[in-house]
């Protein structure tokens, strides 16, 4: 196990309209395009009292320059996705002073998923 990546694979659906932010970098002028979302995934079981379980997890999604464009374009409320990207965790410090951390899936590619005569019904 010599060369373990940081990868994340993942497919959901998109919880609202991607949102598009642009920074100025330097002093020559260059705009850095950055994209975020968040995407929904399932999971459901059946517990020992024979009671379905369902819970939805949240994950935060980023995409930076080429790839902000590419969500812009491409992606919208509701659309099911499978991504992959890797993990990241950043931190900053909330209005009031608290530290905050928040993980982030960094994109780096995607796909629409087709939707089934069964997600249509």
């Amino acid at each position: 196990m010599h060369n373990i990546n940081n990868k994340v694979l993942i497919t959901g659906h998109l919880g609202q309209e991607p949102t598009l932010k642009q920074f100025e970098t330097g002093n020559d002028g260059y705009t850095r395009k950055m994209a975020s979302f968040s995407v929904a995934t399932n999971e459901s079981y059946t517990n020992n009292l024979g009671k379905k379980i369902e819970h939805t997890y949240w994950h935060l999604v980023v995409a930076w320059g080429e790839m902000a464009e590419k969500v812009e374009k491409n992606l919208h409320k509701g659309n099911k996705i499978a991504l992959e990207g890797k993990l990241t965790t950043r931190n900053y410090k909330a209005k009031d002073g608290t530290p905050r951390y928040v993980t982030e899936i960094v994109l780096n590619e995607f796909e629409l998923v087709p939707k089934t005569e069964k997600q249509e019904a």
